[in-house]
């Protein structure tokens, strides 16, 4: 077997019409199916949804679901609200920049841009508290071949020490250091 792509991730909402409207406006995400049903056709449990999906463009399907006889959504509180999160990928550090800005204009509140070397980076929630990250890729292709040859021997020093190996430490200096 071979995975081709994503088909679509889907997440929780509070509100399916504001969470589809929410995206549509914010996120220039156009809204591409809907389905609901009364019962649950894979374990056929009594449960009406609404299951909204969202185009994320290049194939990458963002989708929803609203249960409205479930107890109020929550979240993992043993887990920094910083670790779980959604990344889209924009064509431009100027793209970043102007996105802040009218996000900031709508009252949503962003942090960054930040500087991972490879890439930049603003991060905000979405009405339902999911993280969202926007980043752009800027780095060369010396730095994406010095961590590909260095990712197994991260990995294997993490798991015996769980400690933050140091073989890419570069990255985050300049956000680090200031």
């Amino acid at each position: 077997m071979t995975i081709d792509r994503i088909h679509h991730v889907a997440y929780r909402c509070k509100d399916a019409k504001q969470t589809v409207e929410w995206y549509v406006k914010h996120l220039n995400m156009n809204f591409v199916l809907a389905i609901a049903e009364d019962l649950v056709p894979s374990t056929h449990a009594p449960d009406p949804y609404m299951h909204v999906f969202l185009d994320a463009g290049h194939g990458n399907v963002l989708a929803f679901f609203e249960l409205p006889n479930s107890p109020a959504m929550g979240r993992d509180t043993h887990t920094p609200d910083w670790v779980q999160h959604i990344a889209f990928k924009v064509d431009s550090v100027q793209a970043l920049e102007d996105t802040k800005v009218r996000l900031q204009a709508a009252g949503i509140e962003v942090v960054g841009v930040t500087d991972h070397t490879i890439f930049k980076s603003i991060y905000f929630f979405d009405p339902n508290g999911h993280r969202l990250e926007l980043a752009c890729d800027v780095g060369t292709p010396e730095m994406y071949q010095n961590l590909d040859e260095v990712k197994w021997a991260m990995l294997e020093e993490w798991s015996q020490t769980k400690r933050a190996p140091k073989h890419a430490a570069w990255m985050h200096n300049k956000e680090l250091t200031h």
